[in-house]
């Protein structure tokens, strides 16, 4: 009787449970690119899937506005009743009754978060509305800094010499405003400016314009500095050098081979640029320079808020919430994305 293995055998036959097991996994693992190791690292991030639920609600909420408002029946610009000393009035739909609900908000079965204090307008639709406003800013602000980011920073790494100098030098200028007062300052001239030179009247669509212009303009330089440091490191490697030997241009190399490799960073570097450029249209619209009454934005309700802290405290909760639970909602993915792209990371 011949032994050993069998022609027909299989040579994980007779191989123990747990070596079958093992071998299954390493197979199953073998060939993953780093997309899919970060994907299945992100999907057992159980912050990372509450988080992406969270932004995924807030998204549709702006998207659906205007069906979410018609739901409740009263546009965010529609002046409810009010009493003699400025009041709002409840049950409007039925000529008014003093205003009451919790905390003297006018929260009712019409009014499901409330009415603003002396105008009566309708808080939840105002706050669906200034979701829309918030969330399309700060995307438009975060789409220009990560474009000039990228592409300046993609130069100056790749070409070194006078270009990079001079660059990195433009990058450190830009890197010590004091942004924020910049914003605030060059936001109205810059509005008034655009206003004479295409002749557009001084509406909230021209401002939500300049605010993405001006966020972007003020918010590329650090993501420059990152990109600027890895394309120094690209360049060097063997694939690029290939790509230069076979003849393939700067545009190409950049674009084709260098961009490509730096998407991970560009992804994390975007979600938690985000959140910062949520928070800086808010604060803008606060202070007054940013988005201005009839439309609706956060930051404009919790400014029109604060006066009525003590009379009407939901007033100032409901937007500050909003803006609260959206910015930590994009900076906890952006960790976890951050994590899952890193092969190094671990956690516990």
């Amino acid at each position: 009787m011949t032994l050993g293995v069998s022609e027909t055998q299989s040579p994980d036959e007779g191989l123990p449970t747990d070596a079958l097991v093992e071998t299954a996994e390493a197979k199953e693992i073998e060939g993953r690119s780093p997309g899919e190791i970060a994907w299945a690292r992100l999907r057992k991030d159980k912050v990372a899937i509450i988080s992406a639920i969270v932004i995924l609600l807030i998204i549709a909420v702006a998207l659906f506005a205007p069906l979410i408002v018609k739901l409740n029946g009263f546009p965010p610009d529609q002046f409810n009743k009010v009493d003699a000393n400025g009041n709002p009035l409840l049950n409007t739909r039925d000529g008014g009754i003093p205003i009451g609900g919790l905390w003297g908000s006018g929260t009712s079965s019409e009014h499901w978060l409330g009415i603003e204090p002396q105008n009566g307008r309708d808080i939840f639709s105002r706050l669906v509305y200034g979701t829309r406003v918030s969330l399309l800013v700060a995307l438009g602000g975060t789409v220009i800094a990560v474009v000039l980011g990228t592409v300046i920073g993609m130069v100056s790494g790749y070409f070194g010499g006078w270009v990079d100098t001079l660059l990195s030098r433009l990058m450190d200028i830009m890197l010590s405003f004091p942004s924020l007062l910049f914003v605030m300052a060059l936001t109205p001239v810059v509005a008034s400016r655009a206003q004479d030179l295409f002749g557009m009247p001084d509406n909230n669509t021209l401002r939500m314009g300049v605010l993405m212009f001006v966020l972007g303009f003020f918010g590329w330089a650090y993501l420059a500095r990152i990109v600027r440091g890895q394309t120094l490191s690209l360049r060097e490697r063997e694939f690029v050098e290939a790509a230069r030997s076979l003849g393939a241009g700067p545009n190409y190399v950049l674009f084709r081979q260098i961009l490509p490799n730096m998407l991970p960073t560009l992804l994390v570097y975007t979600t938690l640029l985000l959140p910062t450029n949520i928070t800086a249209e808010a604060a803008l619209s606060f202070l007054g320079v940013g988005i201005k009454e009839p439309t609706s934005s956060w930051g404009r309700m919790i400014s029109d808020a604060s006066a009525w802290i003590e009379s009407n405290p939901l007033y100032l909760f409901f937007p500050g919430m909003a803006l609260f639970i959206t910015v930590l909602a994009f900076n906890l993915l952006g960790d976890s994305v951050r994590d899952a792209l890193d092969p190094r990371a671990g956690r516990s």
